[in-house]
């Protein structure tokens, strides 16, 4: 009887099998492909075209003792566990608020949403001015009579991850709360009825009832979060360039310039697999405990 499960089994939904098998393609292609092309030639000392002249670590010691490198990987670590902590509480927050059925909640959940739609390219821009000394918050404020106010983020090396940052916060935080916004709304009327009933501090029920229940809608915002954090690129150009100096440096920027602009391929592919490496170290934790210890249970 099993064996003649199996090729029922097989031929299930064979029509909607057979529709993924150009996307099943696409991602063995180019994304497995494409990564085992980066690793393989981040051992060459390939420059403006790729070669398999072999050179084994050298492109990894040569990156490690690259200041800009360290850089780019503290500066990405400090806007990664910012963003990571202030989205999160930023939106909860914004989601809490609004599932208080409040008046016009349609029209405050937009507005809150709008940046999301924009490109990162406008975002820095648009932060570009709203930061500028000359013209932006810095000028208004000192108009209003505050001459001796300095808020200048982006000309600052030793703040401008900050101000990289709020631009971040500001597109980012409005798809967070709208998916804590969705998780809230799945909450059980009943269980808000029984915590009431129980006198449980409303605070208290957000923090012992209602969050280890949204446990899914954490781990998918924290997935998506974490995305837009390691492909942090095009934010940064917009608004600083990755300056001053050094100071806003990420790695995807550095391997963007090691790879098109210094026509040093061997570089930017060691660049490129660390990153990946990281990814990998992370990804394969995190889904052996969402998804294998649930077999067990």
């Amino acid at each position: 009887m099993a064996g003649n499960t199996r090729p029922k089994r097989l031929f299930r939904n064979l029509a909607a099998k057979i529709a993924a098998i150009p996307m099943v393609l696409t991602a063995m292609v180019v994304f497995l492909g494409c990564s085992v092309w980066t690793i393989v030639y981040s051992f060459t000392n390939s420059r403006l075209l790729p070669r398999t002249r072999w050179v084994g670590l050298d492109q990894y010691e040569r990156l490690w003792e690259s200041r800009r490198w360290l850089v780019s990987i503290e500066n990405l670590a400090i806007y990664g566990i910012l963003a990571l902590i202030l989205s999160l509480l930023i939106g909860f927050v914004l989601a809490t608020l609004l599932d208080q059925k409040i008046r016009f909640e349609n029209t405050f959940r937009s507005i809150l949403l709008y940046p999301f739609a924009l490109s990162f390219i406008v975002t820095g821009l648009v932060w570009q001015w709203i930061l500028n000394p000359e013209f932006g918050v810095q000028n208004i404020v000192r108009a209003l009579g505050f001459e001796n106010f300095v808020f200048d983020p982006l000309y600052n090396a030793d703040i401008v991850i900050y101000g990289v940052l709020i631009a971040g916060l500001w597109q980012g935080t409005g798809l967070v709360m709208c998916l804590m916004l969705a998780g809230l709304r799945s909450i059980d009327e009943d269980i808000w009825k029984a915590a009431r009933v129980d006198g449980i501090p409303t605070w208290k029920t957000y923090v012992f009832i209602v969050v280890p229940m949204m446990r899914p809608v954490f781990i998918t915002t924290l997935v998506i979060i974490t995305s837009g954090i390691i492909k942090l690129y095009d934010l940064i150009v917009a608004q600083t360039g990755g300056g001053p100096g050094l100071a806003s440096e990420v790695p995807a920027k550095y391997v963007y310039d090691m790879m098109f602009l210094n026509q040093n391929l061997g570089q930017g592919f060691a660049a490129s697999t660390m990153m990946l490496l990281a990814v990998v170290v992370i990804i394969i934790p995190w889904a052996y405990l969402e998804f294998g210890g649930k077999k067990h249970v």
